[in-house]
């Protein structure tokens, strides 16, 4: 095992885990921001008014892309384990 060959798992690791974490943080991100720019058009300083409809879309996104988080884990566990072999050496 070199250490190209640790650093491109490391490399593929931090890149699923991206792009399995993306969707959830993006959709949470624009929501708040929406929610932000209608408090500030309507004067609304209200806590918890961000809260739940950030909750909301995060289990909602989480919910509706799961098969795919699972698939791409899948890949990444199916790509790391035809790798032993390689890793034994």
């Amino acid at each position: 095992m070199t250490t190209e060959f640790v650093i491109y798992w490391g490399q593929q690791t931090v890149k699923t885990a991206i792009v399995i974490c993306a969707p959830i943080l993006l959709g949470g991100m624009f929501v708040g921001l929406f929610v932000g720019i209608f408090q500030s058009v309507t004067s609304i300083q209200e806590m918890t008014l961000t809260f739940i409809p950030k909750m909301a879309v995060v289990i909602l996104v989480i919910l509706f892309l799961m098969p795919w988080m699972l698939e791409t884990l899948m890949d990444f566990m199916r790509a790391i384990y035809g790798q032993m072999p390689v890793i034994s050496k």
